[in-house]
């Protein structure tokens, strides 16, 4: 017998949008269907949101997602940038807010301001900490989702083993969710423009490198939560160059932003893309080069995964087509062409918004999934 987390997925998913429908498509007798669709309205989940077809007598009630009656609260926190958004239910933004703000401030200060954000944004839309369902938070580094803790980042000094959950959802009694950023925006890209593809692959060039996997819809994370960290794979054994991570000729000390700025004399990514973007000729050349360098990784990747997107991610992004012509070039020429022949290697779509539609997204998948909601149904204990 289907619970009634069970016969929200089939509402969620399109199979069924009435009661009757759901009789149909279930076998469930008609009380049993209303008992499961009246706990599933009375507790917000869903609601009716206008009338069906009739087939003869009083057209049905079509049932539907009630969006606006529950909230999310996710962030996304950079090297040197942050942002943070309230949403709805369908992972549709109501408020947000975006500042420069330094990862290695430790995890203390950063998390402060990510809940002095959240309950700015609540205030400005007029709406109250309980009507929140879930918290999402995105981190540059290798972090376990399980127990929203950072296994390991070499951007992030202090952050390592921090309860960052807790600590992001203190006053709130709300599933707290912690992913990789460059995961994040992976699967908002895919949902946003690639939802039809199985395969999305998406590098994040910001200070650092970091790849984002989706298969089949889902973040392909790894046995170690370490999945994407391309970055750090050495391809100049003889290189001068220290990585963060302590090693010599990683891919992240050769073609990263903060490599780029070195090279430019410049403080951040950000620096060299304005650079770019004003026509600076060593600028464009540098960052051509280093487009080519991450190229001989991805050209790897891609023959492994064969996926219908390459995204390229992050501040690099907005040099446009001058870092996305050297991966381009390599990735084409190293591999073989069946393997590339329907792969579309783009630009992000979403830009600077990539990590919050994605947490977004996580943080809907979650609460309105089957065991969640069946959970949140559940009579709670007495006492």
């Amino acid at each position: 017998m289907l619970t009634a987390g069970q016969i929200l997925q089939l509402i969620r998913n399109g199979t069924c949008r009435t009661r009757k429908e759901l009789i149909e498509h279930t076998g469930l007798s008609r009380s049993t269907i209303t008992d499961r669709v009246d706990r599933l309205i009375d507790a917000g989940y869903i609601h009716e949101s206008g009338v069906g077809a009739s087939g003869g007598g009083r057209p049905p009630s079509v049932l539907d997602v009630d969006a606006g009656r529950r909230l999310m609260l996710v962030a996304d926190l950079g090297a040197i940038h942050a942002r943070v958004a309230l949403t709805d239910l369908a992972a549709r933004p109501l408020a947000e807010e975006s500042a420069g703000l330094r990862i290695d401030l430790g995890p203390e200060a950063v998390l402060s301001w990510v809940r002095e954000c959240f309950q700015r944004l609540l205030d400005r839309a007029g709406r109250l900490p309980g009507e929140v369902c879930g918290i999402g938070i995105d981190l540059p580094g290798s972090v376990d989702h399980v127990s929203g803790r950072v296994i390991r980042s070499f951007l992030m000094p202090g952050w390592d083993d921090f309860p960052v959950g807790e600590a992001v959802g203190a006053g709130y009694d709300v599933p707290i969710l912690v992913e990789n950023d460059a995961n994040a925006m992976a699967l908002g890209e895919w949902w946003t423009s690639w939802r039809g593809s199985d395969a999305l692959l998406l590098v994040k060039v910001s200070t650092g490198i970091g790849t984002g996997i989706v298969l089949d819809g889902q973040i392909y994370r790894g046995v170690e939560e370490a999945a994407g960290n391309i970055g750090h794979v050495r391809i100049r054994e003889s290189d001068d160059r220290v990585c963060t991570c302590g090693s010599r000729g990683c891919v992240a000390s050769l073609a990263s932003g903060r490599a780029l700025a070195a090279d430019l004399g410049q403080e951040s990514s950000l620096d060299v893309v304005r650079l770019v973007q004003t026509g600076d000729p060593a600028a464009i050349a540098r960052t051509q080069e280093a487009g080519r360098t991450l190229g001989v990784v991805l050209a790897t990747a891609v023959s492994l995964l064969n996926p219908a997107a390459l995204v390229l991610a992050g501040d690099m992004a907005e040099t446009r087509e001058h870092y996305l012509t050297g991966i381009r070039e390599v990735v084409y020429r190293r591999s073989l062409p069946y393997t590339t022949r329907n792969l579309e290697i783009v630009t992000s779509s979403l830009g600077g918004r990539a990590g919050i539609a994605g947490m977004a997204v996580i943080v809907m998948e979650h609460v309105l999934s089957a065991a969640a909601v069946d959970a949140a149904l559940r009579p709670k204990p007495a006492g």
